[in-house]
Order: C-alpha cells, then structure tokens, then sequence
C-alpha cells in the first residue's frame, strides 16, 4: 500500500490535474479565435503542476517525519525532534527542485538522490533537469518575467505533460524509497 501522500497524489492531486487537462481542450485551437486563450490555460497548467508536485513532496515529508518521530523515546523528546525536522524546510518556501528535494529529504534519508538512482539509474539527471525546467516555466509564469527565455517565450502543452509524465514517476519513486527506507530502520513496513 503506498503512502497518504502519494494516494492523495494519485487521486485529489491528479484530478486537479485532469480539471486543467479538461479545460485546455475546452478552449483548444479546434474553433475559431479560440486559440487566444490556449497560453493562459497552459500558463496556468504549469503553476497548478509545480504546485501539486511541491505540495505532495511537502506532504510526504511531513508523513514521513511524523512516523519517524513517532518511534522516538523517551516521548518528551518528541516534539524537539518534530521542531528540528521541520525547521528550514525548503519546500515550505521555494519550488519543488532538485536542491530543495534533496536537502529536505537528505534529512530522514542520507543521500536521497542516490536512493532515488537506485531505483530508477537510468534517469535521474533527466528527472532533475526536467523539475529545473518546469519550475524555471514555474516562476517565469508567476512572476511574469519571460527574460530567461531566448526570443518569444512559448509553453506547449506537449512539454507540460511530460512534466506530469516525470512528476508521476518520481512521486512513485519517492514513495517507495520512503517505504524502503522506513522499512529498513524499523522492520516493518510503514504504510
């Protein structure tokens, strides 16, 4: 079974995802002067993508330190050791990158990359070089400044979905080296 987050994922998260898919096609290129509308709807794919992608690694973690915390004893140190996993998480303040993923998730798995190649070592870099590009469409997006791009600035809905496609297939792997993870450190699976 995998982990609230990623059911959560899979279901609220993707519907979400679906709603703007629906959308897209809604206000699609097949009318006439309908197209106009076509790079907002994309616009807005993009942020809801980066954001359910940050959102579900934020979640993960947090269901993954409140496990662990809840294995410490003596109790009373519960709350110190919860404090000290949450402090200075970058997910709570910037994008769901590959720097931010791996210093917060280095926390409750040394190496968490590593982890991550281990499962899948054929596309690791490819996965961080996708997040870096979707979140550089991310913020170009919400802060209205295109001036990273060379020459007209156009998000395609193609590209989007293969960010989905990788934002799938690490939240899957995510999961599991958190499941494997855990495992190993208590002996029992836990979720």
């Amino acid at each position: 079974m995998p982990s609230k987050a990623y059911q959560k994922w899979r279901k609220v998260r993707r519907g979400e995802l679906d709603r703007i898919e629906h959308a897209h096609r809604a206000v699609g290129v097949t009318g006439r002067g309908r197209w106009y509308a076509t790079p907002q709807v994309n616009q807005a794919y993009v942020m809801l993508l980066a954001s359910h992608f940050q959102g579900f690694c934020r979640d993960l973690y947090s269901e993954v330190a409140d496990l662990l915390v809840g294995l410490v004893n003596p109790t009373y140190l519960q709350p110190i050791i919860k404090a000290e996993l949450k402090r200075n998480r970058q997910l709570e303040r910037g994008n769901a990158q590959a720097g931010s993923i791996g210093a917060d998730f280095g926390r409750l798995v040394p190496s968490f990359w590593d982890h991550v190649k281990r499962h899948d070592p054929l596309d690791e870099h490819r996965f961080q070089e996708q997040l870096e590009a979707l979140n550089k469409w991310r913020n170009a997006v919400a802060h209205q400044d295109f001036s990273d791009f060379p020459g007209p600035a156009k998000l395609r809905l193609a590209q989007i979905r293969r960010w989905r496609g990788v934002c799938n297939r690490l939240a899957r792997i995510f999961d599991r080296v958190l499941h494997d993870h855990l495992q190993s450190l208590t002996g029992t699976p836990p979720w």
